[in-house]
């Protein structure tokens, strides 16, 4: 890769001046924001090691290493668009990030949307676990129309002999 290509994590910034330095330990995350671009990026690049080594000891228990390396290698990484963070500043010790990683499977358009929680221990920022964000739930304005009620059009008729028909 060149020294200007564009950063996955969607930043605007080169690679090698966003998150590169990063994932190669030369800097460390000042954020849980950018320590959450790493990791999207780390996952484009197919640096499973580097995604391991960002959680912290409860969630390393789980890591699925060999599942994990099947979603990375095997999808393509559209783009990351973080909706919105929580704490998680330089002298902060704990934060969240909500994000949506949008990304292509099987020739699927997919999506995974996440609240990830991040906690810094001994200087460092480390993912320590993350909820699901699934889709909103239609809620109605206004009561729905019973099948008895007067439809709503005016006619004077029930609902159920007129408009819902």
């Amino acid at each position: 890769m060149s020294e200007d290509t564009p950063c996955p994590c969607g930043s605007g910034l080169p690679l090698n001046a966003c998150c590169k330095p990063v994932i190669d330990g030369t800097v460390k995350a000042a954020t849980a924001e950018a320590l959450m671009r790493s990791r999207y990026t780390a996952y484009t690049l197919h640096n499973i090691n580097y995604l391991g080594a960002t959680l912290d000891a409860g969630e390393l228990q789980g890591f699925d290493r060999d599942g994990t390396t099947v979603w990375a290698r095997d999808s393509t990484w559209i783009g990351l668009e973080i909706v919105k963070t929580s704490a998680g500043g330089p002298d902060d010790k704990d934060g969240s990030v909500e994000f949506r990683a949008h990304y292509e499977r099987d020739g699927v358009m997919q999506e995974h949307h996440e609240v990830s929680r991040f906690r810094k221990i001994n200087g460092s920022w480390l993912y320590s676990g993350g909820k699901d964000v699934g889709p909103v739930q239609f809620q109605r304005d206004t009561p729905k129309t019973g099948r008895n009620d007067p439809c709503p059009c005016g006619s004077g008729k029930k609902y159920k002999k007129c408009c819902g028909k």
